[in-house]
């Protein structure tokens, strides 16, 4: 049999926890919310401030409000997988510095700027994975996510990845990039050495592969490498013949004044030196 004051201890969390009030359609338990799969077309209200754990997955909910979310300081997992959230994001985490969990996966995400997680410090797993709009991330839109582990940008509309956007996570063990739309060019290049050459494990990396040229096809990173590696060092772009032209007139500018300068010399002296003789010859004759 329990002691009196474990009773008490149970009869009273369970009278405070009647009294927390609990958004319409939504489940709540000690520190957790769960709306999924409640068809809300807006952010829930009256959620209890010291909620750790949001899920809001599988709604139709198109925008995060910064104030509401501001409101929930305590907030460490916040799932919103399978929504309707655009490109409107920036800033919108800034009051939730303690998040290490967050999920945007199955949304309509079009860009990450630095501004978007930048005031998440404490990130430790972020999802953006099945956005098919997001086209653009910011080669330092994850600079001050240094703590993040943990990254999926699987099957979105990427075509490239600065390679300086992945140096900035230097705890970074689990990097989801699968099925995306890669532009194996020569500019991607110093990003598949990074791949190969980073200790960072890339799941489903056999759905890694190029997307164009079409002469890399459906080709899988390493297979990538080699090919561009042999024709993208050998490889001389536009400006790469420009400058080489204005080089080559350059030494035939310079050549041709050092040869003209020289054969002026040349003549001055020619013409000093045979007025100096007719000058000795005149001399001979007056004497």
């Amino acid at each position: 049999m329990s002691p009196p004051w474990c009773l008490s201890l149970v009869f009273l969390l369970g009278m405070a926890s009647e009294g927390i009030s609990c958004p319409s359609r939504c489940s709540c338990q000690y520190l957790e919310v769960n709306c999924t799969g409640q068809q809300l077309q807006e952010f829930p209200l009256d959620i209890p401030l010291d909620t750790r754990q949001l899920i809001l997955a599988a709604n139709n909910v198109s925008h995060l409000p910064a104030v509401e979310l501001s409101f929930l300081a305590d907030l460490v997992y916040l799932d919103c997988r399978k929504n309707l959230l655009g490109d409107d994001l920036d800033f919108t985490f800034i009051g939730v510095a303690k998040l290490v969990y967050l999920d945007l996966s199955f949304n309509n995400l079009t860009q990450v700027t630095f501004s978007t997680f930048s005031h998440l410090l404490s990130l430790v797993v972020l999802k953006i994975s099945d956005n098919p709009n997001l086209v653009a991330i910011e080669k330092d839109a994850f600079a001050n996510n240094t703590w993040l582990r943990h990254l999926d940008v699987s099957r979105t509309g990427l075509t490239f990845l600065d390679t300086s956007t992945m140096r900035d996570l230097p705890n970074l063990r689990l990097l989801g990039l699968s099925d995306n739309l890669w532009h194996c060019n020569c500019s991607f290049l110093d990003f598949i050495i990074w791949m190969m050459e980073s200790d960072v494990h890339f799941p489903d990396a056999d759905n890694i592969t190029c997307y164009t040229p079409a002469g890399l096809h459906a080709l899988r990173m390493p297979a990538a490498e080699a090919q561009l590696h042999s024709s993208c060092l050998t490889q001389l772009h536009k400006q790469d013949y420009v400058f080489l032209c204005l080089v080559g007139f350059c030494i035939f500018l310079a050549g041709t004044m050092a040869a003209w300068l020289a054969g002026s010399c040349a003549v001055i002296y020619e013409a000093h030196a045979s007025k100096g003789e007719e000058e000795e010859e005149e001399e001979e004759d007056t004497a």
